[in-house]
C-alpha cells in the first residue's frame, strides 16, 4: 500500500485510472470492533447517520499528468472511525468537486445542513465515491460529480461545458479531484434556482447556495482545502 503524489500543491490530471478492487480494505479488516464500537458513538451524537457504503484508498499515485489507484468498499461506519485514526492508517480518501462557474465568472458552493456529518462547511457540492460511480471497475469522477450535484442542488450538469482537464489537491486530509463545469446563467440566478430546490426538500443535506465573486471573499465555514481552488479559479482565468 502506497501513496505516491505531492502534497498540498495543485497538480494537473488528463487521465483517472483509479479501480475498485472487491477484496476487504485491510483497515477494515482489522479494526472491526473498534469501528463498531465508534459507529454506535456516532449515530448516538446524530440519529440521522446512514451507515452506507463508501469507498477507502489503498494506494494513489501521480505521475505524467496520471492518477493512478487502487480503492475498496467500507462501510461509512468504517470510514467515521478512519476520520480520528487515518494517520499511518494505510487508507486515504479521495473525492471529487464539480467547481460550478457561473456566466459572470463567480463561483457557486454550497453549505452543508445542520444534520450532516459536516454542518456549516462551505465546499462545492459533492459526496465520496461509492461502488456505483465505477465502470468495468474504473472510477467515473464526472457521473460522480453530476450525480452528487443533482443529489444536493438540483441542478444537471449532463450538458454543461467542462473544463478542458482536471486538476488535483491532496493533503494531509484527503486528494480532492475537481473540474470547472460552466454554467451561462449569472450566480446569483443559479443560487436563486437551488434554493428553490432546497425548498422543495423534506431533509435537505445543504443548507443553501454560497456565492463566491473573487479569491477573497471567503465565506465563515469554508472547508481548508477549498481556499486555494478558490485562488487558482481566480488566478488561472475562465
Amino acid at each position: 500500500m502506497s501513496f505516491d503524489l505531492p502534497r498540498n500543491v495543485i497538480l494537473p490530471v488528463d487521465t483517472i485510472d483509479v479501480r475498485l478492487d472487491p477484496g476487504t480494505h485491510p483497515f477494515a479488516r482489522d479494526n472491526e470492533c473498534a469501528i463498531a464500537e465508534n459507529w454506535q458513538r456516532e449515530i448516538a451524537a446524530n440519529p440521522a447517520l446512514f451507515d452506507g457504503t463508501v469507498v477507502l484508498l489503498s494506494r494513489l499515485a501521480w505521475g505524467d499528468n496520471r492518477l493512478v489507484g487502487c480503492c475498496h468498499a467500507v462501510n461509512y461506519s468504517t470510514f467515521m472511525l478512519w476520520r480520528k485514526r487515518r494517520e499511518n492508517s494505510g487508507a486515504e480518501h479521495a473525492y471529487a468537486h464539480a467547481m460550478l462557474v457561473a456566466g459572470d465568472n463567480a463561483l457557486v458552493a454550497i453549505r452543508m445542513g445542520a444534520r450532516t456529518v459536516s454542518p456549516g462547511r462551505v465546499y462545492f457540492a459533492a459526496g465520496s465515491f461509492e461502488p456505483l460511480d465505477f465502470r468495468d471497475g474504473r472510477v467515473d469522477v464526472d457521473f460522480n460529480m453530476i450525480r452528487e450535484v443533482r443529489e444536493e442542488t438540483g441542478l444537471d450538469l449532463s450538458n454543461a461545458e467542462r473544463g478542458k482537464r482536471y486538476h488535483a489537491l491532496s493533503t494531509a486530509s484527503g486528494t480532492v479531484i475537481f473540474r470547472r463545469y460552466h454554467q451561462t446563467e449569472p450566480a446569483d440566478e443559479i443560487a436563486r434556482r437551488i434554493s428553490a430546490f432546497v425548498a422543495t426538500e423534506t431533509d435537505p443535506e445543504i443548507e443553501g447556495p454560497v456565492i463566491i465573486r473573487h479569491a477573497a471573499d471567503l465565506p465563515d465555514g469554508l472547508a481548508p482545502h477549498m481556499k486555494p481552488l478558490v485562488e487558482w479559479h481566480f488566478e488561472s482565468g475562465k
